[in-house]
């Protein structure tokens, strides 16, 4: 089981995120508290080797912005949360994590019209699109048409439901945030502990 931690503003967790055993880093360049600057992300960015791969989560970026994400951050991976069309994903000349918002068993259709490495199913979302740290009705996903080497779920996770999420869904990939936060500050113990629970889980039941 692969693990994406999201939100990073500082190098001192991004250490923790990459010690801990962590697969992706998030940085968030959408309007949100966890927000970060070019800057702030390239200087992260410095410290991450390249065994962890970076994404960069925009809502309703322009391919400039993009662009300019790419050469001077380094990232990995573009995460679009917006409603960013089929035609304008496969114009990103890097690996595509397109999110879909998952409020009824219609929203998981939209999928078959995109073309992308990963396809990301969070909840409904608060005021910034995602991290509204509720999770949706997992049983959805059960038996839809999709390689699950390509699915990851997010929305609402953290250590004591991960496993709940890798059990119901059988994801490739499970991605935290607010989950792994105390009073709205990523919480490095919290972090570990999310990593350690997912990939026990895949060692002893999956």
């Amino acid at each position: 089981m692969k693990v994406k931690i999201c939100g990073i503003q500082d190098e001192e967790t991004a250490k923790v995120v990459v010690e801990s055993g962590a697969e992706f880093i998030g940085f968030v360049f959408a309007k949100s508290k966890r927000k970060v600057s070019i800057e702030q992300a390239k200087a992260i960015a410095t410290t991450i080797p390249t065994t962890v791969k970076k994404v960069a989560v925009c809502v309703n970026p322009t391919m400039e912005e993009i662009e300019t994400i790419m050469n001077e951050v380094g990232v990995d991976y573009i995460q679009l949360h917006g409603d960013e069309t089929p035609a304008f994903c496969r114009q990103i000349p890097i690996p595509v994590i397109k999110a879909f918002p998952i409020k009824e068993q219609q929203d998981i259709q939209k999928v078959a019209e995109y073309e992308a490495d990963y396809f990301l199913f969070d909840s409904p979302g608060g005021k910034y699109r995602g991290g509204s740290g509720m999770t949706f009705d997992w049983e959805m996903l059960r038996d839809v048409n999709i390689p699950r080497e390509k699915v990851i779920v997010a929305g609402g996770l953290h250590p004591s439901n991960v496993k709940a999420a890798i059990q119901e869904v059988n994801p490739a990939i499970v991605d935290v945030s607010s989950g792994v936060e105390t009073d709205g500050k990523k919480d490095a113990k919290k972090i570990k502990q999310f990593i350690e629970s997912a990939k026990q889980f895949t060692q002893k039941e999956r």
